[in-house]
């Protein structure tokens, strides 16, 4: 039978009318309502081994590197991130690699077929399901679908009421946590990271990044609750004589035992997103395979961090002059991203940013206005709501001089051209959103 939606952008569109909190659209998180719509479909996110991500930063990267590592050694792995760049269909992946329409497509069949003339008393809460929801079911059924063994499944908010929470997963895996979304996750790094922590399965493993004393706290206690080991990257791996260049980033990854039995000479790793994080990220990444597949060799770790790859992780979209888009929204990646474009490009540089109102603007704005001779502040399109005013008054306190755009298409363009007149590289950051429209843009080569 032929799919009902000709393409996934259609099946993209139809989901749109559903409530979509990236969207910044209000809704009650629960997971009732997901897990019935799952058990409705036959529970297809238990016909894989699953690994579950959450966290502040950098839990796409650290997805994107599990899952190759778990191709790398043999293994037939889903990827779920969000958001996506370009295109609804980025979200599912094959580790990385783009999935073969036909399957989302049937998988999509399979899930707008219980919300297709339902009505909302047809579901537990009496409302419908949400954009996230339905599109998490569809990775879901694709993965099965396409013979997944394993799926590396990123959160969408939080962690415990995540719409993604209602895997049985192998291994949890945290990265680093800060302050962010706090209208939802609540205010203190303390409850965020409780809400993050709601990922843990009992008796499964947890490997966590760094973290802060007070979100460890939290972690170290949630895992005594529930009976799971707590491995923690920085005490387990070492990364040591860390490079990083327009080629990506290399790093010797060393660990203690176990692992350092196995690999006593460490892991010499590489892989292309850029950065002095990526090389803990690597380093989280094994281990955090290490957990679901014992048996991999050096050789498939490099292997696969060799190909791990997420577009607006500090991607290089040219070099003269260059353009980095960065996708970074709190105020700690962007002075990650920060760090690395003046390692990268020392002399004056050029600065587009635009963030949601939701953001930490005052923060970015301190962390960012004293290292750029160029500023361009605007809007992050129009999928996501932007106070351009309270962007230009945080920059004022920063001591900033900046040009202020309304229309984003319109600062792309002045942005790009000033750089390009100037010699400057420009930094495209403060919203994944801004970024895709960067991108859309010079996909049709219209930013210059």
């Amino acid at each position: 039978m032929a799919p009902r939606f000709d393409g996934t952008d259609e099946l993209y569109a139809y989901l749109l009318g559903f409530v979509n909190v990236e969207k910044g659209q209000k809704t009650v998180f629960k997971l009732d309502r997901m897990r019935a719509l799952c058990e409705r479909l036959g529970d297809p996110q238990k016909r894989y081994e699953t690994v579950h991500v959450a966290g502040s930063k950098g839990k796409g990267s650290v997805s994107a590197m599990i899952a190759r590592i778990l191709e790398a050694s043999g293994r037939r792995v889903g990827l779920y991130t969000s958001p996506h760049l370009l295109r609804w269909k980025e979200r599912m992946s094959m580790a990385g690699d783009e999935m073969d329409e036909r399957l989302i497509l049937a998988a999509g069949d399979d899930v707008t077929a219980l919300v297709d003339g339902a009505i909302p008393s047809d579901f537990p809460g009496n409302e419908y399901p949400t954009y996230f929801e339905l599109t998490t079911l569809i990775a879901f059924c694709a993965f099965a679908r396409a013979g997944c063994d394993a799926a590396v499944i990123e959160t969408g908010l939080g962690g415990r009421l995540d719409s993604t929470n209602v895997v049985d997963s192998a291994l949890s895996v945290i990265t680093p946590i800060e302050l962010e979304h706090t209208e939802w996750l609540g205010d203190t790094i303390a409850l965020i990271a409780a809400e993050k922590a709601g990922i843990i399965k009992p008796g499964r493993p947890c490997c966590a990044s760094y973290q802060v004393p007070e979100a460890r706290e939290v972690l170290v206690r949630s895992c005594e609750r529930r009976g799971s080991p707590f491995l923690e990257a920085p005490t387990l791996t070492n990364a040591r004589d860390v490079a990083i260049g327009l080629e990506g980033t290399s790093a010797a990854i060393f660990f203690s035992a176990p692992l350092s039995q196995r690999f006593p000479g460490g892991i010499m790793a590489s892989t292309p997103m850029i950065g002095q994080i990526q090389a803990q990220n690597m380093a989280l990444a094994l281990l955090a395979a290490a957990q679901i597949d014992g048996d991999f060799s050096a050789q498939a770790a490099q292997a696969g961090l060799s190909k791990a790859f997420l577009p607006a992780r500090f991607q290089v979209l040219a070099r003269d002059p260059a353009i980095v888009l960065d996708g970074a929204h709190t105020p700690d990646s962007v002075r990650l991203a920060l760090d690395s474009f003046q390692a990268l490009f020392p002399g004056p540089k050029a600065l587009l940013f635009a963030c949601a109102d939701d953001k930490r603007h005052a923060a970015m704005a301190a962390a960012l206005a004293p290292s750029f001779d160029r500023i361009t502040l605007t809007r992050p399109g129009t999928f996501k709501k932007g106070d351009l005013t309270a962007l230009c008054t945080s920059f004022d306190a920063a001591g900033a001089e900046y040009r202020a755009c309304e229309d984003h298409a319109q600062a792309i363009h002045v942005a790009c051209a000033e750089a390009a007149a100037l010699g400057l590289p420009l930094l495209v950051t403060g919203s994944f959103y801004l970024c895709s429209e960067f991108a859309r843009l010079e996909e049709s080569r219209d930013y210059r």
